[in-house]
């Protein structure tokens, strides 16, 4: 395999980041990971640290170097994260379970499987046009499916945040899977938070990765993004990959032919906090240690 890709996350206008996200890749295999935390104090990266966790520790033990059933494993690793997230809220006695929503995606042979629960999208481009998408799970989004409302009038809707499907609570989550897609050469990928996708528009963004290469493009789309959503603004995060050789020189092009066949190479994107953060880095750490922690020994009874 042959791809290009970016990941990125900022805290824009709030106190702490509550967005994770990651990627992971076999000799034969591709896993992207974009989820966004909901609820209380530090609860929301919490679920959202999880979700990613779980996803790429899962595609590590079962990407041997491809999925056998890349629909399948989406749905049954999202699932596994919701319960994931009810078990750790359960032994640290939390009050209230965080939630997150999250779009996962993998592409193997060349071709592109993804899923979703919540608000987080995926948008697939191709020649600078856009030909896959998810649908959010939320009110509004029903509302411009009945043609109430347009697509351009849901980032100013008073009820955009309010996610009817996520993981983590006491409701199982509805996990929705896309039919495959074939992805060929210079195809791109984006899959992102509601901080980017409510500030810069589906043509905005087609046209800002179609013009540039990878890493300018994410630049650009952040910047945007961040600019627009203000002192106010939404934390915001995406990865972003292209198939194949990179059109223009980048220093994040990627080739897997060199990976031993069992081999994986995996970032999760840990978000720089404020230099005053409500949270201090001990807490996070700590935290996230206890997560992982969490997440190894799940692995293992699995």
């Amino acid at each position: 395999m042959k791809f290009t890709i970016y990941q990125a996350s900022r805290q824009g206008g709030r106190k702490n980041n509550q967005d994770r996200v990651a990627y992971s890749y076999s000799r034969d295999a591709l896993l992207m990971v974009v989820a966004d935390g909901m609820g209380g104090h530090m609860h929301g990266e919490i679920a959202a640290q999880i979700c990613v966790q779980t996803l790429t520790e899962q595609f590590q033990l079962l990407a041997k170097p491809r999925l056998p059933d890349p629909l399948q494993f989406l749905n049954e690793v999202l699932t596994r994260a919701h319960y994931a997230i009810n078990d750790y809220a359960v032994e640290h006695d939390l009050l209230e379970i965080p939630h997150t929503t999250c779009v996962a995606a993998v592409v193997q042979d060349n071709t592109a499987y993804w899923a979703h629960v919540g608000d987080s999208r995926l948008y697939f481009f191709s020649e600078g046009r856009l030909i896959g998408r998810t649908e959010d799970h939320t009110a509004v989004a029903r509302m411009v499916k009945d043609g109430l409302i347009t697509e351009e009038e849901v980032a100013h809707h008073p009820d955009r945040n309010k996610v009817s499907n996520c993981l983590g609570g006491y409701i199982a989550p509805e996990v929705e899977c896309a039919p495959p897609m074939p992805i060929h050469q210079s195809d791109s990928l984006l899959l992102c938070t509601d901080g980017v996708w409510g500030s810069v528009n589906i043509q905005e963004i087609a046209a800002i990765l179609y013009t540039y290469n990878l890493d300018d493009g994410v630049r650009h789309l952040m910047d945007h993004a961040e600019f627009r959503g203000g002192e106010n603004g939404d934390n915001l995060s995406l990865v972003a990959m292209t198939w194949g050789d990179a059109k223009l020189p980048s220093g994040e092009s990627v080739s897997t032919l060199s990976l031993p066949e069992h081999g994986f190479t995996t970032q999760i994107n840990k978000p720089e906090v404020n230099s005053a953060p409500a949270i201090s880095d001990e807490e996070i750490e700590r935290a996230i240690a206890e997560i992982q922690n969490a997440i190894k020994k799940l692995s293992k009874e699995a």
